[in-house]
Parts: C-alpha cells; structure tokens; sequence
C-alpha cells in the first residue's frame, strides 16, 4: 500500500516539477547566461585593456563577485536593496545575481582563452594591415572561442543547478515547487530525489549538446 502510494505521488507531482523546471528553470538559466556572456566578453576584454583605470574596474568586479557567496549576492539584491528603495521582483533580482555571478567567472574563461592564443597569430593580422579590433574580430575571438567553449560549456550546467538559489529569494523555481509539494505531501525524501532526478535529466541533455559542440568547433583538428 505504501509503495503504492509513493509511486501515486511519484506520477503526481512530477509533472508539475517539471513544467516548474521548463517555465522557470530554464529560462533563468538562458537569460542569465546569455547576458553574462556578454558581460564576460566586455569584463575580459576590459581586464586585457591598456587603460589602466578600466583593467581596475574589471578587477574589482571579479574580485568581489568571486570573493563573495552567490546566495549573499542574491540576498544582497533581493533583500538588501530595498531598504535603500531599490525593489526588484524575484525573477529579475534572480536573473541579475546570477548574471553578475556568469560574467565574473565567465571573463576569466575568456580572457586565458584570449591569452592562450599565440602572439604570431597578432602579428600576422597586424601585417596584413588589420586593425586591433579587426583582428580580435576576424582571428583571435574565433580562435578564442574553440579554446573556452569546453569550460563555458561546465559553467552553463553548473548554472542549471545552481538556480536552485533562486528558491531563496521566492523564484517558483524546480526546487522551490519541490519543496512546495513536500509540504503538502509530506514525503521529503521521494520528492526531492525526483528534483534531483529532474535536474540530472536537463544536465545530461545538456552534456550531449556540449559534446557536440566541442565536435562541431573541433572538426578541422585531428587528435
């Protein structure tokens, strides 16, 4: 009867779990993503700048938003800026906590990714007549992007989990519905295995899309 039960709850609950992940989680996580890129780009290139004061700035800000937790940043944001009468509803406090979190850890991918690539490939752009930016353009962020493709690629999964933060901050996010249905059933353990079971589903799709990638960017190289 027991076993009966759980799998009655089981069925029950893990459509709403899922539809939790497909309408919050993953749209957290693009959003969030996509807008780091960008601001990761801008960081290391930033930090790889002749203007000192600007390589400052980008430092600073790596420098905090690696030194501090991400569930305090979102508190910071959610919490802590209204009583400076700063309000952001949950979704977008979320999407900014997390973003910040992407671009700071995301500028470092691309900036050693940037670095790695060979002063002569600089060089050569330069006697062809190109520009600086012609050339981070046309020959390095491509060459750029094979390089840090793998570890953004762990950085983009790693971000699917870790929007289980936004829970804190009242997103009706995959775990934040899981712990809203073990309220009401009362079955702690089988709810949060299926959340876990959930989250392993969208992060092994993610796996095998992220093989594919690294084929696709490395087809013109042999082992």
């Amino acid at each position: 009867m027991d076993q009966q039960t759980n799998l009655d709850i089981f069925t029950d609950s893990f459509l709403p779990l899922l539809q939790a992940g497909i309408a919050f989680t993953v749209p957290l996580t693009l959003i969030s993503f996509v807008l780091g890129l960008v601001l990761a780009l801008l960081t290391a290139l930033a930090g790889l700048s002749d203007f000192y004061p600007l390589v400052l700035v980008a430092r600073f800000y790596v420098w905090i938003i690696r030194g501090t937790p991400l569930l305090v940043q979102l508190f910071i944001i959610f919490y802590g800026l209204p009583s400076l009468g700063i309000l952001i509803n949950a979704f977008p406090a979320a999407v900014i906590g997390f973003t910040l979190s992407v671009g700071a850890y995301g500028s470092e991918i691309i900036r050693a990714a940037i670095v790695s690539i060979p002063k002569g490939q600089w060089e050569a752009a330069f006697s062809l007549g190109e520009t600086r930016l012609q050339a981070l353009r046309r020959i390095i962020l491509p060459q750029a992007a094979r390089v840090s493709v793998p570890p953004l690629s762990n950085s983009f999964i790693s971000l699917v989990k870790d929007t289980s933060l936004a829970a804190t901050v009242t997103v009706t996010e995959l775990f934040q519905k899981g712990q809203q249905i073990t309220a009401a059933v009362y079955e702690p353990l089988l709810i949060y295995c299926e959340v876990a079971l959930i989250y392993l589903i969208f992060c092994t799709v993610l796996a095998l899309l992220q093989r594919q990638l690294e084929m696709y960017f490395n087809r013109y190289f042999t082992a």
